[in-house]
């Protein structure tokens, strides 16, 4: 049975990190005088996101996120990525969106076969989930988002606090939602098709 008989969305989830220290992009500068940027010692605040690239032949492609902030120095015990309650989380709120059932595309990451989250797929029958092969990022779409991201919010920028980073995030992630033409392009950009 295909997806479109289903008339479910096809989505696909990854997650990716975010510091407070930006890749540089190219830049210009006078001859033998390279650029530097100075930072505050709050290099060390990381941002997890988790996405969701979802498709549906026929209707506009959708974005959903999780921005989690982690702590500069995390307490004993604290966790320093998602878990599978975060997963399940995203999961339920994309499907109350979408309203429609989900075939869900991820990669092997430990936390996406752990058995709460196995229960919770056997348990659910709006939902559908398919492995990618392992060392295979070039076939999630998701990767070409946080790429995007990267390049554009991300880049050449000191932020001063870590509300600055998240903030930033959270705006060119916005851009991206309400550009679905950035979302197809990235499925296309995989070689796939909905």
């Amino acid at each position: 049975m295909t997806a479109a008989a289903l008339g479910a969305w096809i989505v696909f989830e990854d997650e990716a990190g975010f510091s407070m220290t930006p890749p540089s992009r190219g830049t210009w500068a006078p001859r033998a005088r390279t650029p530097t940027v100075q930072m505050r010692g709050w290099t060390r605040c990381r941002v997890t996101l988790a996405g969701m690239c979802c498709y549906k032949p026929g209707a506009r492609s959708r974005l959903f996120y999780k921005l989690h902030v982690h702590s500069r120095r995390p307490a004993k015990g604290e966790r320093r990525s998602y878990d599978w309650r975060d997963f399940r989380w995203l999961l339920v709120y994309a499907h109350g969106r979408l309203g429609a059932p989900i075939i869900l595309i991820w990669d092997n990451l430990n936390t996406h076969r752990t058995k709460g989250m196995r229960d919770f797929i056997e348990a659910t029958d709006w939902l559908t989930v398919y492995h990618l092969p392992a060392y295979t990022p070039e076939l999630n779409p998701v990767e070409g988002i946080w790429s995007a991201l990267r390049r554009t919010a991300h880049a050449n920028t000191a932020f001063t606090t870590p509300e600055d980073l998240v903030r930033s995030l959270r705006t060119g992630l916005k851009k991206i939602q309400y550009r679905s033409h950035i979302i197809d392009g990235c499925l296309a950009a995989t070689g796939l098709r909905p």
